[in-house]
């Protein structure tokens, strides 16, 4: 079913140690020279993978090149995360106004998808300048330099004043971080959807006042993954890509893996959106 993302074990299996995941020793040594595998993280790094059957896709009519495999090689995560949050979780439509908070690789994927979906209003917040740019250039219809806010205007307000003054109807935060996300919730208007994907700090607690929260009838909900099933909605972002709609080369820089420190220091920065590290 395409209900895996939210599986009551899916917790447990990506990101704790349990009897199911696999262990990966380097030596016969005790415990501390154990390296635990998980399907999160590390895993993602590794030229040989190994996986359960049910995580296998059949990939020999949607690849042509080892160069076809090495750009889609982040479909199956923060692309299909933000793309699948705005088709799947959001199910943005023409007449949607969506917000999106933060241009990362997860953030301008759902930029794209949104234009996809022909969602008349697409703004796209974030602080640097690059990725501002880029999310015009990648569908956005507007843009807010969360650095660079008139004398006292909120991020709040400026979202709604690209909105029509009620806010977007879809609101999606990528970055985890407490202040965008309470922007983002509060930017809504009465009856939106907002729809947290990225990760906040593990002991962040969100206060809502419960009587404006009735009152606005917004939605507030989390989604991993994009609540996509990736055997479907992996060769639909390969084809979108074919057709020219979905056009994630330009969120990659293919970078050798003796490069990873460059890699991070790019990334962090926002100089890199999406770097691939090749073997």
């Amino acid at each position: 079913s395409n209900g895996h993302s939210h599986c009551p074990d899916f917790t447990e299996l990506n990101f704790t140690k349990n009897a199911a995941s696999p262990i990966f020793t380097p030596s016969k040594g005790g415990d501390e020279n154990s390296i635990h595998g998980a399907f999160f993280g590390q895993s993602s790094f590794a030229s040989l993978s190994i996986v359960r059957a049910c995580s296998v896709v059949n990939a020999k009519d949607l690849i042509k090149s080892k160069e076809d495999l090495q750009l889609f090689g982040p479909l199956g995560c923060g692309i299909q995360t933000g793309a699948g949050t705005v088709i799947n979780a959001a199910k943005a439509t023409k007449d949607d106004i969506v917000c999106i908070m933060g241009l990362g690789g997860v953030g301008l994927s759902a930029i794209m998808a949104a234009k996809i979906q022909g969602s008349r209003i697409i703004i796209g917040v974030d602080r640097v300048q690059s990725r501002l740019e880029l999310a015009k250039e990648l569908g956005a219809t507007h843009v807010v330099d969360g650095s660079a806010l008139k004398e006292g205007q909120s991020l709040t307000d400026a979202i709604k004043a690209l909105s029509e003054d009620l806010g977007p109807t879809v609101v999606i935060d990528t970055t985890g971080a407490p202040p965008l996300i309470q922007a983002g919730f509060d930017s809504a208007r009465n009856k939106g959807r907002v729809i947290q994907v990225g990760s906040s700090p593990f002991d962040f607690n969100m206060s809502i006042n419960m009587f404006a929260f009735m009152m606005r009838g917004v939605t507030f909900s989390g989604a991993i993954e994009g609540q996509a099933y990736p055997p479907e909605f992996v060769p639909k972002m390969v084809q979108w890509y074919r057709d020219g709609k979905f056009p994630v080369d330009k969120l990659v820089k293919f970078m050798a893996v003796d490069q990873f420190e460059q890699a991070l220091e790019e990334m962090h920065s926002g100089k890199t959106i999406k770097p691939i590290l090749t073997y």
